[in-house]
C-alpha cells in the first residue's frame, strides 16, 4: 500500500476546498479541473464552483457528486460582475472554505472582492503561457493576496516569475499533473511491417497547436508511397478547422487524413496508434503529448517551451527544428524507422512517466499547500 493510501486510511478529510473554473470551454484546463477535483476530494472536502451550462457541468457533474463532491454552477455574464462577487461570497461563507485553487485569470477582479475579510488560503494554478505582463498597480494590487502560484512545469514557472506580480506572502511551487499508470503488456504498438502506419495527434483544432504542420509533414511518407493514417482529435474552436478541410482538398493523400471529434474514451487512440506528431507553437504542459508518452508511442514535437525540459528529465522522443516542416518531414523518417523495427513501446518513458507523473506524488505536494 503506498503512503497516501495508507495516509488517508489513518486521516480523517477536515479542511475544506473550493475549486473553481469559471471558463464555458472544453479545453485542457477544464479537463485538468476535473482531473484534479477528483484527485483532491480523496484528502479534502471539496466545493467545485462552475459556470452554469460549461463543458465541466455538463460532463462531470454527476461523476463528481457520485464521489462527494459538491459541484455548484452559478450564472453570470461578465468576468467582473456584483452578482458573481456575492454569489462566490456567499458559497464561500455557507461552505466554509479555507482554501481556494482557482484555474483561469478572467475573473479573478471578482475572486478577490469576493475574499474580502475573509480567511482564505488562495492557490493560482497555471497551467499555459501568459504573453502580456501583468505587474501594473492594478494587477499588483488584485494579486498581492494569493498565497501560491502552483506552476505545472519549469517552463511555466520561469514564465508566471517574468509575468505576474507576487505578493510579499506569495510563493511559487511546480507540482507535475499526473497520469495514470499504464499496462505495459496492454499496449503493443502495431505490427506495422505489412499495414498502414498510424499516425496521432490529440488537441483542439486552433492555429497553435500544429495540425497543419503534421499534415504538411506527411507528405514525405506519401512520396515514399508508404501506406499511413493520420488521426487528428480534438474539437474545433475556430475557422482553423476550415483551414485544415481547404488544405486537405488540394493534397492527393487527403484520405489518408482522419478528423475525430475529441472523446473522453481517448485512451483507445493511444492504443492503436504508433506515432504521436505533435508540432505545437507552445505548450505549458502538453498533456496529450506526455500522455502519448506514458504509453510509448514514438513521438515527435517541436524544440520549443516545455519539450527540451521533457527531454531533460530522460525521456526518449523525436526533437524537430521549431517551426521547421523540413526538420519535421525528416523527424517523421526516423519515427518510421524505429517504428518498423521496434514491435514493442519505449517502456523506459512509460516507466519514468509513472515515476514522475504519479498521482500519489501530485497529491503528496498539493496536501504541503493546503490547510
Amino acid at each position: 500500500m503506498n503512503y497516501i493510501t495508507t495516509q488517508l486510511k489513518n486521516t480523517p478529510i477536515s479542511f475544506n476546498t473550493a475549486i473553481i473554473c469559471l471558463s464555458p470551454y472544453h479545453g485542457g484546463m477544464e479537463i485538468d479541473t476535473y482531473k484534479i477535483t477528483k484527485k483532491l476530494s480523496k484528502i479534502s472536502n471539496i466545493t467545485l464552483i462552475v459556470k452554469s451550462s460549461s463543458f465541466i457541468e455538463k460532463s462531470y457533474k454527476d461523476t463528481l457528486e457520485n464521489i462527494g463532491v459538491n459541484v455548484i454552477p452559478i450564472n453570470f455574464y461578465k468576468s467582473f460582475s456584483f452578482s458573481l462577487i456575492f454569489n462566490l461570497r456567499s458559497i464561500l461563507k455557507n461552505n466554509k472554505i479555507k482554501n481556494v485553487i482557482y484555474f483561469g485569470a478572467s475573473e479573478l477582479k471578482s475572486l478577490y472582492f469576493s475574499f474580502l475579510n475573509l480567511d482564505i488560503n488562495l492557490i493560482i494554478r497555471h497551467g499555459t503561457t501568459k504573453g502580456t505582463s501583468k505587474k501594473d498597480f492594478f494587477h499588483r494590487y488584485i494579486y498581492h493576496k494569493v498565497n501560491y502560484h502552483v506552476a505545472i512545469s519549469n517552463h511555466l514557472a520561469k514564465n508566471v516569475q517574468e509575468i505576474i506580480p507576487f505578493g510579499k506572502k506569495s510563493q511559487l511551487k511546480i507540482i507535475y499533473p499526473s497520469l495514470k499508470n499504464i499496462n505495459i503488456t496492454q499496449n503493443k504498438i502495431p505490427d506495422n511491417s505489412h499495414q498502414p502506419i498510424s499516425l496521432l495527434h490529440v488537441g483542439r483544432i486552433v492555429d497553435g497547436k500544429g495540425q497543419l504542420d503534421a499534415i504538411k509533414a506527411c507528405d514525405i511518407l506519401y512520396k515514399m508511397q508508404r501506406k499511413f493514417t493520420l488521426r487528428l482529435v480534438g474539437d474545433s474552436c475556430s475557422d482553423y478547422s476550415k483551414e485544415l478541410i481547404l488544405y486537405l482538398k488540394s493534397i492527393p493523400y487527403k484520405d489518408s487524413i482522419i478528423i475525430e471529434p475529441f472523446t473522453l474514451n481517448i485512451d483507445k487512440y493511444y492504443k492503436t496508434s504508433s506515432i504521436f506528431i505533435f508540432p505545437s507553437k507552445g505548450e505549458g504542459f502538453g498533456n496529450s503529448f506526455v500522455e502519448a508518452l506514458s504509453y510509448g508511442l514514438v513521438c515527435i514535437a517541436y524544440n520549443n517551451t516545455t519539450f527540451p525540459e521533457f527531454k531533460k528529465l530522460g525521456f526518449d522522443f523525436i526533437v524537430s527544428e521549431n517551426r521547421s516542416i523540413s526538420s519535421l518531414k525528416k523527424s517523421l523518417q526516423s519515427a518510421l524507422q524505429y517504428v518498423e523495427k521496434n514491435r514493442t513501446p519505449i517502456i523506459e518513458n512509460i516507466l519514468l512517466s509513472q515515476k514522475l507523473f504519479s498521482e500519489d506524488k501530485e497529491i503528496s505536494e498539493y496536501m504541503k499547500i493546503l490547510r
